[in-house]
């Protein structure tokens, strides 16, 4: 596996506050050319240190006031792979996790009310074969959300 190098750690600290900045603008807040950004940009990419890019949209705008995590326990662990994909199936679902602790998965949803989520829940992902208890966690706020820090 390639290692990254303190330009690389630069470019990602630039890009992570600011996805759609001029390469022109990196190039020049680091000291090289354009040409050079754009293939590191690229090299990070293929190596899958850079994951992805785009707009952070607000759920609260779109209708979705109810942030919630769901502690889901499977009859067991073994199933999660196959469960994966019935909770693709549920847009409202924007995060999954397979997890140690009292719970064999975690999930991130977004529901447009307590109406929306007990239908979730009791409709859809209560239905789910494999699964045998839930515990719902409703977000009243969210104080941070950032990257992870770029460290040396």
């Amino acid at each position: 596996m390639e290692k990254i190098d303190n330009l690389d750690r630069q470019i990602l600290e630039i890009v992570m506050k600011n996805a759609r900045i001029a390469s022109k603008d990196v190039a020049l807040k680091c000291g090289v050319s354009r040409a050079a950004v754009h293939q590191r940009i690229q090299r990070l990419i293929d190596m899958k240190v850079i994951t992805g890019s785009g707009y952070h949209v607000n759920p609260k705008m779109l209708g979705y006031s109810t942030c919630t995590f769901i502690g889901i326990k499977l009859e067991k662990g073994s199933l999660y792979q196959n469960l994966i994909s019935e909770f693709e199936k549920i847009d409202e679902v924007v995060e999954c996790h397979f997890t140690t602790g009292p719970y064999t998965m975690m999930v991130k949803l977004y529901a447009r009310d307590n109406e929306h989520l007990m239908q979730l829940l009791n409709g859809k992902i209560q239905n789910i074969p494999g699964v045998v208890a839930t515990e719902t966690l409703i977000s009243l706020d969210m104080s941070i959300q950032r990257e992870i820090p770029i460290q040396p």
